[in-house]
Formats: structure tokens, sequence, C-alpha cells
């Protein structure tokens, strides 16, 4: 499965996103050619080769008018938090005028609208933006209709989401992973005043996402950075077993002591083997009717296995050990739901791998219309088997068994 796996370990800003993907194509000319010819307005991207602790990587700079305008300091006390998307990534620099009516969705859905992109990328963007607007309006109670966003509004912060879901679309990763996102620590100045790290838009879109701080102080991960990551992430986690076919460095452009970038790599991961979570609890005080109930709710909630052990727990007492297993990314869920539906205190949790066959869906033409099949195959070995729903329901619409009809199926 061709698997991206991008490395927030210094958190993450649009154009630094954007670099890290633009290294890991073939020619990256050429990408540059494309992305000049997207049609932002007086918008046109020059990629500068940097080296942060010994690592070469690239920083992409967007130039509006031919000057590199990074997000800049608002005149004007308006519903505003992100002073500086890319804020501890950019260049220091005076402000200059521009013109600001795409710094709404509606404007950014025009300029969108007169761009040399599919509908898919159009589509992208405008959802970028859209979990930005509702972090804003959670953030600051002001309705979603009324955000403006100022600096990632501008025309270099439209380019570099615009950019993103062009290379993402262009990659075409049938699976994206992102590491634990480093926001940094301490504060950052804004129109309001001084706010915490991180500011309070990226804190809410990067809500149920793993985040942390650590001891470098400073806004590492921007809201344009953190809608990026929360849109395109299928899973957030440690790196996968993978084969690397390319790896990429985007830059940023302060320097700390540890390597400002964002790091991605494609390569190949084994769909024979997936990463699941094993929830494991204890009771013995509840009856069989309750556990059923129980066991019925973890697979609604999204369980691929859920089931019971008889054990014996303290004081002699026969009891019952439940044991769900889930994916990564329904592993909270899950946790929230055993707690519910059981009378446990306590779950203990295992990280697993789990060997399993390729499958493929079939429909099958049969004597009794169209029936689904599952095929498997891996591991040296293949077989296959109808769908229980679909035996089912022709059973009980023809009165017939189960056996008869596979008997009938399979000649």
């Amino acid at each position: 499965m061709k698997t991206l796996y991008i490395d927030c370990g210094m958190g993450a800003a649009g154009d630094m996103l954007t670099a890290a993907l633009f290294e890991l194509f073939p020619q990256p000319e050429k990408i540059i050619e494309e992305l000049n010819t997207l049609g932002i307005p007086h918008v046109h991207f020059e990629k500068e080769t940097v080296t942060k602790c010994g690592i070469q990587g690239t920083h992409m700079s967007v130039k509006i008018h031919g000057m590199e305008e990074h997000e800049h300091y608002p005149e004007h006390g308006t519903v505003h938090e992100m002073v500086h998307d890319e804020a501890n990534h950019a260049h220091s620099h005076h402000h200059t005028h521009h013109e600001h009516s795409h710094n709404t969705l509606h404007g950014i859905d025009h300029i969108l609208n007169h761009m040399n992109i599919s509908n898919k990328i159009r589509n992208d963007v405008l959802a970028v933006y859209g979990l930005i607007a509702d972090a804003e309006s959670k953030a600051h109670g002001v309705p979603v209709s009324e955000i403006h966003f100022h600096e990632v509004g501008n025309l270099d912060a439209v380019a570099d989401v615009t950019a993103v879901c062009l290379l993402m679309d262009k990659l075409a990763p049938e699976k994206v992973i992102v590491s634990p996102i480093h926001v940094g620590s301490g504060q950052v100045r804004c129109a309001h005043g001084i706010l915490p790290v991180p500011a309070p838009a990226t804190a809410h879109i990067l809500q149920g996402c793993p985040i942390y701080g650590g001891k470098i102080r400073g806004e590492l991960c921007t809201p344009t950075g953190a809608a990026l990551l929360k849109y395109f992430a299928d899973d957030f986690g440690d790196m996968p077993v993978m084969k690397v076919t390319s790896i990429g460095y985007g830059m940023g452009k302060k320097d700390f002591e540890a390597a400002n970038c964002v790091r991605a790599m494609v390569g190949e991961t084994d769909t024979s083997k997936d990463v699941m979570y094993e929830l494991n609890c204890n009771v013995d005080d509840m009856t069989a009717e309750q556990i059923g109930f129980a066991l019925e709710c973890f697979f609604k909630a999204g369980a691929v296995e859920a089931f019971t052990l008889p054990i014996n727990m303290k004081k002699s007492r026969p009891g019952t050990l439940i044991r769900v297993l889930c994916k990564a990314e329904l592993k909270e869920n899950l946790i929230h739901t055993i707690f519910k539906y059981t009378s446990t205190a306590g779950i203990r949790e295992t990280k697993v791998e789990r060997s399993v066959l390729e499958r493929n869906i079939t429909e099958v033409e049969t004597p009794y219309g169209m029936i689904r099949r599952k095929d498997y195959s891996g591991y040296g070995v293949s077989r296959s088997k109808y769908e229980y729903d679909d035996l089912a329901r022709i059973a009980s619409e023809q009165s017939l068994s189960l056996e008869e009809i596979l008997k009938n199926i399979e000649g």
C-alpha cells in the first residue's frame, strides 16, 4: 500500500508541508512550473535550498508582486488569532498594504473559481479553510459567517494551502499517517494580546489528535499546518514498517537547536499486517444478558473483534475476561464504550499486529441472482466464501437451508 508518513517533530506550517511534498517528486522543476501556472493572482513560487543542523532541504517561498510576504500583524483588531501563520518559520519584514477581499470563505472560493485546478482540489482547499473557520468560530465565539481569516487569508497562505492540496492529489497516497505533532510551548503575541501556545484556533483544530509541547519556546504548529494535517491524515502515530522510496525535507525559516523541518516519506507498507489495539477488562458482577448487550455495543462502536473468556478472579471468584480488538483510530471511542457498558474500573491496552489475508469481494451470478463472494489470498493460501447475509436472505425467502443453497450454487 502506498503510504505517506509525515514527521512533525518540529511542528508544521503550510510552506514547510509544501516544500516537504515537493521534494518527493522526481522532477521538481516541473512541479514549480505547475504551481506557477495555477493562476493565483500576483503569486510566484520559488524554491530555495537550505541546510538546518547539517540536513539539506527546501524552503518554499511565495512571492506576491515580487516580495515574500509571509504573515504579519494586522492593522485592525478584528477577529484574529493566527497572527502569523507560519509565524515560527517566517521572515521578519515590514507590513505592506493589500486589499483583503479574499479573507472570507466566499472570497477564497471566488479566487479558486478562477484558478487552473480541478474540482477535487478546489473542494479540498475549501474543506481545509472550513476547519480553520470552525476553529476560529469556537475560539472567539463568533459565527462562521463573520470569520475573517486575515493572515491565513492572505494570498501567500492561500497559495500554500492550494499547493499542498495539489501535491497530495498528484502524490495520491493510499494512506496518510502523521506523527504526534510538536506544537511548541510558551506564548505567542497577536492582535488580542499574548496567547498561550498552541494558539486557541490551532488547539481547536487539533482536538482529538496526539500533540505535545516540549522545551522549545515558540509556535511550532500554525493553524494552516494544523488544518492541512487534520484534513489529510488517515491516522496519527509512529512511523509504520515501510519500504521508503523517497524522502522530502521542508524547511522552516527560523533556527532552533533541532532541525526546523517537516519530513515526509513515501513508501510501501505491508497490507498483510494490521496494527491494532487489544483492550481487556475483567468483570465478576455482570449478568450474561448485560455482557451480551455490551458486546453488541462494542461492534456498533467499530470493534473488529469482541469476545469473552472464563477466568478466576480475586477470592477465587469466577469471572469473565472481556477482550476487544480495534483499529488505532477507534481506540479512545472503544475505551469510552467499554467503561459505559461494563462494570469494570480499569482497561488494559496492548498494541498488537494482526496478520491478514488480502480480501476482495466479487459479485457472482447464481440461480438465486447476484451473491457476493469473499476471496482471500496470501501466505501461500487462497480460499473463498459466500457472504452469509446474502445466503441467509435467500434461505429465508425460499425456505431452504444454507447447505441446500450452497449445493445448488456450487453444482
